[in-house]
């Protein structure tokens, strides 16, 4: 999905079913349903009026009775319980699982305390992007990384390739692909409340970016304190005989507070909180320096490379890029991706990637790429929306503040 689609398609399918067009919706965006992979929720979901859409080829709620600027407020207030099970959790044993994976990414993974973990960028030999993750340190010799479903087939294809020829020179490094295992995002301030009800774990001396291996409701969970919402919370990997019930015993620790929240409302949040979505705010062409995402390449890999695309990358440290994503705001219809955005004389400077109507700021946002130069907060442009062009301005990101769980 492309340019704040998920929050479009949501939209015009909650429109639709109103004026009882469910034939058509049915038609329109269920065509393919038999060879759409399912999650073990799938059921769980139209059971509790989830409207399914095919998402990188699996059938997923993009929401449930409740609108998507319901949901995503009740998420910031209360809490949102996310079945993200199309993703793809990956394990990497082995005494140099370490040094494999930082020819591949640009953390610093070594100097991570084991149990905690980063976000990351898998790159390229040009220094774009091919996925961001979630890398954790679990052990010296265990990695747990968790991929972008869309990008499953050509990160592990990436992957695979790398860590053969590694394998060859006699490196110590093998995977497991966790797919008997469902991942769910639990979000918002009633999140470590409510999951505290299930676990003897004491949760307050959880931090944010910290991971654990931990008992949950009587299943053996793999739980890291992190999310895609800029809320507390948690992503809970659950064995997927156990992942039915823990999403009936959340929901119903929380008295009905949490709700079951899907995809459209997973954009609307990540938007507000100045995350990207890769295909959208990060392609293949686009290096984590021009993404903003600078501070995830480690102090040690800014000194010694050793990654992909290294070369291109350590150069736009030090020369600055070209082009540079930022936040906006916006008057007149909210814009979308592609958007063309234009500096005051009228010229272009740059485009859109995401962008929608904030339903906790109830006015217009959206992030892009600029021409170095016209980055800064303030700024003042105009993006064009249908052929007219409107006023706006550069903004700092997060566009919501976030809430991650710290130490004092």
């Amino acid at each position: 999905m492309r340019g704040g689609g998920l929050w479009q398609l949501g939209q015009s399918i909650t429109r639709r079913l109103a004026q009882g067009d469910k034939k058509g919706v049915a038609r329109r965006y269920f065509a393919s349903e038999a060879e759409l992979k399912k999650t073990v929720l799938y059921d769980f979901h139209v059971a509790h009026g989830g409207k399914m859409v095919p998402f990188a080829g699996w059938g997923m709620p993009i929401q449930y009775k409740d609108s998507i600027m319901d949901s995503t407020v009740n998420c910031r207030e209360n809490g949102g319980l996310f079945d993200v099970s199309h993703m793809c959790g990956l394990s990497l044993k082995g005494k140099d699982s370490i040094p494999f994976l930082e020819k591949l990414v640009i953390a610093d993974v070594a100097a991570l305390a084991p149990g905690t973990g980063t976000l990351t960028v898998f790159t390229n030999e040009k220094g774009g992007a091919i996925d961001d993750s979630v890398v954790t340190k679990v052990t010296d010799d265990h990695i747990y990384l968790v991929v972008n479903a869309g990008c499953r087939d050509k990160d592990l294809a990436h992957i695979e390739e790398h860590m053969k020829a590694f394998k060859a020179k006699g490196g110590d490094v093998s995977w497991h692909i966790h797919d008997e295992r469902s991942l769910l995002a639990l979000q918002g301030p009633l999140a470590a409340p409510t999951l505290q009800h299930l676990t003897k774990d004491d949760l307050s001396k959880f931090y944010f970016g910290e991971f654990r291996i931990l008992d949950i409701n009587g299943a053996r969970c793999f739980l890291t304190r992190t999310g895609y919402t800029g809320e507390d919370g948690f992503e809970i990997s659950v064995p997927d005989e156990n992942a039915l019930d823990l999403t009936k015993a959340i929901l119903e620790k929380s008295e009905g507070k949490v709700r079951l929240t899907g995809l459209g409302a997973r954009d609307s949040l990540r938007l507000e909180a100045g995350l990207c979505l890769y295909g959208n705010d990060m392609e293949q062409h686009t290096t984590p320096v021009e993404a903003g995402l600078t501070w995830a390449i480690g102090k040690r890999r800014r000194a010694e490379g050793g990654f992909l695309g290294a070369e291109v990358i350590l150069k736009q440290l030090a020369d600055g890029p070209s082009i540079r994503r930022v936040g906006f705001f916006s008057s007149g219809p909210p814009a979308r991706g592609h958007s063309e955005i234009q500096n005051e004389k009228g010229e272009t400077i740059g485009e859109v990637t995401s962008g929608g109507f904030s339903p906790c700021l109830k006015k217009n946002i959206a992030m892009g790429y600029v021409k170095s130069g016209n980055h800064k907060a303030g700024t003042k442009v105009k993006i064009v929306v249908r052929g007219k062009a409107y006023d706006g301005a550069v903004t700092k990101m997060p566009f919501v503040p976030t809430k991650y769980y710290k130490p004092t």
